[in-house]
């Protein structure tokens, strides 16, 4: 068994926790990952409700599970049910991202609840120490959805230097090696979004999960236009890292033309209505080429486990 701060901290078997990706991680997703032995972690956008959370949180709580909660910040001044529903529902962790989470560290530590934060540059990470965040994701700009520009090893790197509190590694993990090598550089764990997304259990449906199989790694874009054409108010430091369609193609790099052209912002609109892989976003990360099966994210976790034990037991013969 593997053993970081992070297993000993969340009673866990293997140092995995599955990335809160809206969309994707509902309640199904986070209890296969925590079945497997990691964290579950739930993804709360401001297109979802209370009830929602309530909802997607009872499936791994029932089977007594540890589990997470991730929030987006930019969305809470508006949303702040979002917040109230997270804490009455009692996870064991709770994201507090894109944003400045000290408003809301006291309250969750107030009701029992570890604090992480996804952080993109070494200044959000010393924000998040300030703050009191228990557990700091760093978050390379290899990773599925919104991120920043930094690569996640030098980032890593910078902020493991900075605080002595868990420090989880983020972005193109999606094999045992992977999450060995993060292990090895100092990380007490790894956060694994794309690695799941053609899992049986997502809330993402069957064509963006054969769609995420036939992807290789070349076929991403980080890009604000699919934002723009939603209308969403993502702030503009955080573009989303998806896979390339034809509107993307057409359209990244010139959004300040997109902001005014009402029928191509439609097709993006029609295409998320209507799962139109020409138009919609799909976000995933760098490492969507090694993702070539659907299956559970059970089998996906413990494989990831298996692998990384077995490249850590190979280490010492390096030293040879």
């Amino acid at each position: 068994m593997i053993r970081t701060p992070l297993t000993r901290w969340f009673d866990l078997t293997t140092p995995v926790i599955g990335a809160p990706m809206a969309g994707v991680s509902g309640g199904a997703l986070a209890r296969a990952v925590s079945e497997a032995g990691g964290l579950g972690m739930i993804g709360v956008s401001g297109r979802h409700s209370a009830e929602f959370v309530a909802e997607q949180c009872a499936l791994p709580a029932e089977a007594q599970l540890p589990f997470g909660v991730g929030l987006m910040i930019w969305t809470l001044a508006e949303r702040p049910e979002l917040f109230e529903a997270t804490v009455a529902a009692q996870p064991s962790l709770v994201s507090m991202s894109f944003g400045d989470a000290e408003p809301y560290v006291g309250p969750l530590h107030d009701a029992g609840i570890a604090v992480a934060a996804q952080v993109n540059t070494v200044a959000d990470a010393r924000r998040a120490v300030d703050a009191g965040v228990d557990v700091l994701v760093a978050q390379g700009t290899e990773a599925g959805g919104h991120t920043g520009q930094r690569a996640l090893l030098p980032l890593l790197q910078e902020v493991l230097a900075l605080t002595d509190r868990p420090v989880v590694a983020a972005g193109g993990i999606a094999t045992g090696r992977a999450m060995a090598a993060m292990l090895v550089a100092g990380a007490a764990g790894v956060w694994v979004g794309t690695a799941l997304l053609a899992c049986t259990e997502g809330l993402n449906g069957s064509a963006a999960r054969e769609r995420i199989r036939e992807a290789d790694g070349d076929e991403t874009v980080l890009t604000r236009a699919f934002d723009v054409a939603e209308g969403i108010a993502w702030p503009e430091r955080w573009p989303g890292r998806a896979l390339v369609n034809d509107f993307s193609r057409e359209w990244h790099g010139r959004e300040a033309e997109l902001v005014a052209d009402d029928a191509a912002r439609a097709l993006v609109v029609e295409g998320r209505r209507t799962g139109d892989p020409a138009h919609a976003p799909l976000y995933a990360g760098e490492a969507v080429g090694l993702v070539t099966a659907e299956r559970s994210a059970v089998d996906v976790v413990r494989e990831l486990d298996a692998d990384a034990e077995k490249a850590l037991r190979a280490v010492p013969k390096l030293l040879g």
